[in-house]
């Protein structure tokens, strides 16, 4: 990354590090909010640093990929605003879709599920990292290598709008102005994201825009008589647990495939969305909605 990128993203992180996080901190505890305690605190930042590790390792192989895929791009000559403003918008809606797969197919939602295991939300929940993403993340953005960004600037975008996401990972911050809700991510989008509650569940994907969401219905407001819950739908044994609370998940799912069921059913268990049984012993989140809607009438 050039060093211009470098300073642009010191510059806009240092504020969440030095200003942002301590202030919430103090607002949390003089408020008596109880938005922190130490333990999530620090398995969020424990997270944080096991992913960043990786992320460094396989940061050179993501970028050996998208430079093979742009030798292939379709355009060459770039307006300049054009070439960023559609560098914006593109990495941001395939991350929407990266998150929604990630939400929606139990192989990677054993990854993501770290992200969502907090059962407090602040800042520093944006840090909370699912660990294992830098193995795969970059194969979202080799249409935008194709397409004729260069992988640099897909690198560097990507790490500007994780910075804007982090951002909304608070509570301190009710309801923005209407037509920032309606365009952008707002905190009140993004804890609708982190909350278990039914009608939640799998909604509000966006990195920076909430507009995907609304086009591909996958948006929920924050509603007045329904306080989000953060973690999951189930309390994790072992919450605290270094390996436990990366590993959880795919133990989980080790079980599953060790059972004596049909080679089909033991895909789907891997592929289709988490929840989802061959004999409906659990359900998936669209299911769960299914039957909130039928109790209320809707």
């Amino acid at each position: 990354m050039s060093e211009l990128h470098k300073q642009i993203l010191l510059l806009l992180s240092i504020p969440i590090y030095a200003i942002l996080i301590p202030l919430e901190l103090v607002l949390s505890h003089f408020n008596r909010w109880r938005f922190y305690s130490w333990k999530e605190t620090l398995m969020n930042i424990y997270l944080n640093l096991v992913n960043a590790g990786l992320d460094l390792l396989l940061r050179g192989l993501a970028l050996v990929v998208l430079i093979f895929f742009s030798k292939y791009s379709i355009i060459t000559n770039w307006n300049p605003v054009a070439y960023w403003v559609l560098l914006f918008l593109s990495e941001d809606l395939l991350f929407w879709l990266e998150h929604y797969v990630d939400h929606n197919c139990r192989l990677f939602w054993a990854v993501h599920v770290t992200h969502h295991s907090s059962e407090e939300y602040n800042l520093t929940t944006g840090f909370r990292s699912s660990v294992f993403m830098p193995f795969y993340r970059y194969l979202y953005f080799i249409p935008l290598a194709l397409i004729g960004f260069h992988p640099i600037d897909i690198i560097f975008m990507y790490a500007l709008t994780q910075t804007y996401g982090i951002l909304v990972h608070t509570q301190a911050v009710k309801k923005l102005p209407p037509w920032v809700e309606y365009i952008f991510v707002t905190p009140s989008h993004h804890r609708v994201h982190h909350a278990s509650n039914v009608p939640y569940l799998d909604k509000n994907m966006g990195m920076v825009l909430i507009i995907w969401d609304k086009l591909f219905g996958t948006f929920v407001p924050e509603l007045p008589d329904e306080k989000p819950v953060y973690g999951l739908t189930k309390p994790l044994e072992k919450p605290f647990h270094p390996v436990n609370i990366i590993f959880h998940e795919w133990r989980a799912i080790g079980e599953v495939l060790r059972k004596n069921i049909p080679p089909g059913d033991k895909l789907r268990y891997l592929f289709k969305a988490p929840g989802w049984s061959h004999d409906g012993s659990t359900q998936t989140a669209k299911e769960m909605q299914a039957d909130w809607n039928k109790e209320r009438g809707i």
